[in-house]
């Protein structure tokens, strides 16, 4: 565990990426790899903004004008501009820009309809719409909406992660079996035994490290959205209890 006081380390993240571009606004390719990394991460979350978005009260249209709408802009100006590295968790400042920009949405729609011409994020509409109807949530609370959206959106991105290296190396029926040990329910040891065709022990010693690689994926994941690497715990254990929260 690093020292809490040890000085902190510039690591290459999107995030840093993203803010280090205000730093050398001259600095064409700094821009173009923020850019990137920037449309990366917004693609990478952009059901849980669609989702608080759509729980404010607009309908399916509206919500997917809206969450595009916002993201050519955020990715256009304010990702660079307004970012405070003071502030650099990626989640707290997405969704703050979100509430700005949904706040004066009628003058920005006005001005810039569906991004004006600003390359469009590809999205599934039907997609985003069969999610927020279908997955169960019980607050009305726009903000819990989004944490409890994001924390699934790491969680699967993570998962998936680890299920391509299980499957590049011709393991991915032992992925598949192992995974009900992510769930937090009991699983069936002696099925899973007999599927991976191992005894007790050794299957034992497989699902340590299972878990253990998929808290490291789970974390790389949440340490590309920050920029002190000690932010990663508190990321988690946010994560955590908006998985819990239902």
């Amino acid at each position: 565990m690093q020292d809490a006081a040890a000085p902190r380390e510039f690591n290459t993240t999107h995030w840093s990426l993203v803010l280090a571009a205000q730093t050398n606004p001259k600095d064409q390719a700094s821009k173009r790899s923020a850019r990137k990394a920037l449309e990366s991460l917004c693609k990478a979350y952009w059901f849980p903004l669609y989702a608080f978005v759509r729980q404010r009260g607009n309908s399916s249209h509206d919500a997917q004008d809206l969450t595009q709408s916002f993201f050519a802009t955020f990715i256009e100006k304010e990702g660079f501009a307004g970012a405070d590295p003071k502030r650099g968790r990626f989640r707290s400042y997405l969704l703050g820009s979100l509430k700005h920009f949904l706040s004066h949405e009628r003058e920005r729609r006005a001005a810039k309809k569906r991004g004006g011409g600003v390359p469009l994020l590809e999205y599934d509409a039907k997609d985003l719409e069969r999610r927020f109807v279908l997955e169960p949530f019980h607050s009305c609370d726009p903000d819990e909406r989004f944490n409890r959206e994001w924390a699934q959106a790491v969680n699967h991105r993570a998962l998936k992660s680890l299920k391509q290296d299980f499957e590049r190396r011709g393991k991915g029926a032992q992925f598949d079996a192992m995974k009900e040990s992510l769930t937090g329910v009991e699983p069936d040891w002696g099925g899973m035994a007999q599927r991976l065709g191992i005894g007790d022990g050794a299957l034992k010693v497989a699902v340590h490290r299972f878990r253990k690689r998929y808290r490291e994926r789970l974390r790389a994941e949440l340490a590309e959205t920050v920029l002190d690497p000690r932010d990663v715990d508190d990321e988690l254990r946010c994560l955590v209890a908006a998985l819990l929260a239902q």
